[in-house]
């Protein structure tokens, strides 16, 4: 669902910017705003109707605002040498982190894959494959850790209730603050692989 015309007001509220918002309904408990440099999206519950989520967007109006700046800045691109050895060092560096958290969550997994991908940092398939993105490298070491755990915790809960929540915050209880280190940054690190300025 998609509202191209959403008129996001500036900080001072003298302009309007129209932003192209796209909502993603799921069952979540919570919304989530997540900006990128061609607009923004709005994860939301199933049950929450169209004037709540404008609401909201209403409510937290200078965070979008500041964030969809941040992710139209000019950003360095990655050079082929640089994305080739990024995933080399991927393929280490993932594996080991899965093997340091998969006994804390108390689960087993499949197969590894990693790739650069342009929106997703990571999932877990239902036979428990893991697939994660190299770009998380670019971020702090807590980062890619708050993914994996994130992932292997779907292994247990294959949903984001409050019970997959707990067990995530019970392996990795930093993974909110560095979760949302993620959601407000991460478009860029994106934009480095898409080699977009």
């Amino acid at each position: 669902m998609q509202d191209p015309d959403l008129a996001v007001a500036g900080a001072r509220g003298a302009r309007q910017t129209a932003v192209n918002v796209q909502i993603v309904r799921s069952r979540r408990r919570t919304v989530g705003l997540e900006t990128r440099a061609d607009g923004l999206i709005v994860r939301a519950p199933l049950h929450m109707t169209q004037t709540q989520i404008e609401a909201v967007l209403r409510k937290h109006q200078r965070w979008i605002e500041a964030h969809l700046k941040q992710a139209a800045e000019p950003v360095e691109p990655l050079t082929r040498e640089e994305l080739q050895s990024l995933m080399e060092r991927a393929k280490l560096v993932f594996p080991e982190r899965v093997r340091h958290f998969a006994p804390l969550v108390g689960v087993e997994y499949g197969r590894i894959t990693i790739r650069c991908q342009k929106t997703r940092w990571g999932s877990c398939s239902g036979k428990g494959n893991l697939n994660f993105n190299c770009l998380l490298l670019l971020a702090p070491p807590e980062v890619l850790d708050s993914v994996v755990a994130h992932e292997l915790c779907h292994r247990k809960h294959p949903n984001h209730s409050a019970q997959f929540y707990e067990e995530v915050l019970r392996v990795f209880p930093d993974y909110r603050k560095w979760d949302k280190w993620l959601k407000e940054n991460g478009a860029a690190l994106l934009r480095r692989a898409a080699g977009k300025r």
